[in-house]
């Protein structure tokens, strides 16, 4: 029996989170989007704590108005790596939660990448 998408994304999710851990030093910056919006956090792992979480409903993103799905996904990202950044937060491990590093994610993470966060 095929798998649905919900399914499989879950089974690559618990797939990639057995090799990603995130520290308070190196935290996992983990990616969330629905259908309309995108969030990321990030999450120290042995502490089980998100030290922070950035979305597009921020006041920051929200008020440049009606964008498409990928600039919004870029103001959230280069919103993360200031953020962090501000938050003395330079090296992330990348958790793309099961989605495939395409659109959204993708230019999210490019973003970020060029706001400053190494990962």
């Amino acid at each position: 029996m095929a798998l649905t998408k919900q399914e499989r994304r879950y089974r690559i999710k618990l797939r990639i989170r057995k090799h990603i851990k995130g520290t308070a030093q190196k935290p996992r910056m983990s990616v969330f989007r629905s259908n309309s919006q995108i969030y990321v956090q990030f999450i120290d792992d042995l502490e089980n704590k998100t030290l922070l979480a950035v979305c597009s409903r921020n006041k920051e993103v929200a008020e440049k108005g009606k964008v498409s799905k990928t600039e919004q996904a870029k103001l959230v990202g280069d919103l993360a790596a200031k953020k962090a950044l501000e938050n003395g937060i330079t090296q992330v491990v990348f958790d793309r939660n099961g989605y495939l590093y395409h659109g959204r994610v993708q230019s999210l993470a490019e973003a970020a990448r060029k706001g400053g966060l190494k990962f």
